[in-house]
């Protein structure tokens, strides 16, 4: 009996001592938890606080966006006015009547934009909205051929053009046949007629010096004549106007247009009696197509904030394309970037991934949306589940 009590004593201790143990590894365990999420929480709560002050830092209240509304119709006025006289080009595109669904016939167009060469073959019918056919291809633009020569890029568009014409045409093609050609150039140009314009300077990251202050179009039939593609550019717009065209083939209504891509810009139909510094402009409908190109408009009442003006100044064009540089994919993904390194520099919750955040323009516009929706998902998670 006496060893049974003894063996239950022991028995007791120990079990006690195991118990004892066993709360005291669990207080740890529960310790370091404890500790690590109230970590977590501190470092996700300054990533909230980064985000906030960057949402208050864009807030635009109705009566802001009014002063916005009342710059740009100001700039707009002075543009139409004189050359030079404002931030907005206001620049005349010759075009005084647009596409009513009635066309018929068989179509060639380029569309040169900041990332890819697009070229198009579309049939059409006669009746509105009647497209019957349409074929298109797509190449990329390299980083190269965004700073070669003139001759090199467009070189590359009418060899793009040449081995797409072969392609569709198949065995009808033939070089007797001269063609027409549009051509959509999405950059800045000074219009002579509605089939030829000057560059006046690169955007969206292009920088070909020797093409500023040439006819972009006589440069394109320069290539194609030389690689025997017998074509004629009869129509040169930027791709602003070529949205409006579209929307008025589809809808007579349609008077304008906003594209928001890469870069950014708009254009609407303008009284020609509005156009001042073209006194004297006379055209069959009363009115112009102009082009704003709205991406160098600036006013002190847009929300510009430190990672704007970070951006601006580390920019190739300083102080330049300012509306551009705050709303279109060529530099949204860049404001996205600075704001999770900010973030990162904070805090740690990226841990090793926040050194690729330091490299500029890692973000592209594709990444934009999967960026916020998981940070924002991250701090939801943290902060209220």
């Amino acid at each position: 009996m006496g060893i049974d009590e003894g063996g239950r004593r022991l028995m007791g201790r120990v079990g006690f001592g195991v118990a004892v143990g066993c709360a005291v590894v669990s207080c740890a365990i529960a310790a370091i938890l404890v500790g690590r999420r109230a970590r977590s929480r501190r470092r996700w709560g300054r990533a909230v606080e980064v985000v906030r002050e960057f949402e208050e830092g864009c807030s635009t209240s109705i009566g802001r966006l009014r002063q916005v509304v009342d710059a740009m119709a100001v700039e707009m006025n002075a543009g139409l006015a004189s050359e030079g006289g404002s931030k907005l080009k206001m620049l005349l595109t010759f075009i005084d009547s647009l596409p009513d669904g009635k066309e018929k016939g068989t179509y060639y167009s380029l569309d040169l934009g900041a990332s890819s060469l697009r070229v198009l073959r579309v049939e059409l019918g006669g009746t509105r909205s009647m497209i019957l056919r349409h074929q298109v291809e797509s190449q990329p633009i390299s980083p190269y051929l965004m700073t070669c020569t003139a001759e090199e890029l467009f070189d590359f568009i009418a060899m793009t053009l040449q081995n797409f014409v072969e392609k569709v045409e198949g065995l009808e093609h033939t070089t007797d046949l001269r063609r027409e050609l549009a051509f959509t150039f999405s950059f800045p140009v000074r219009q002579i007629s509605v089939s030829s314009g000057i560059l006046i300077r690169w955007t969206k990251g292009f920088a070909i010096e020797d093409a500023i202050g040439k006819d972009v179009a006589r440069c394109l039939e320069e290539a194609m004549s030389k690689r025997g593609l017998n074509m004629r550019v009869t129509a040169l717009v930027n791709d602003t106007v070529g949205s409006l065209a579209l929307g008025h083939y589809h809808d007579e209504d349609a008077v304008a247009a906003v594209v928001i891509g890469t870069g950014t810009n708009a254009c609407y139909v303008e009284r020609t009696e509005a156009i001042i510094k073209s006194q004297g402009l006379l055209t069959n409908s009363g009115g112009m197509v102009i082009n704003m190109e709205w991406g160098s408009f600036w006013s002190s009442h847009l929300p510009r904030t430190s990672y704007d003006i970070a951006l601006d100044d580390e920019s190739p064009n300083q102080n330049d394309q300012g509306f551009e540089k705050m709303i279109s994919g060529m530099y949204l993904g860049d404001i996205v970037r600075r704001v999770l390194h900010r973030i990162a520099q904070e805090s740690d919750i990226f841990g090793d991934a926040a050194r690729c955040l330091a490299v500029p323009f890692m973000l592209r516009i594709t990444t934009i949306y999967w960026s916020f929706l998981l940070i924002v998902i991250g701090i939801w998670a943290t902060c209220f589940l």
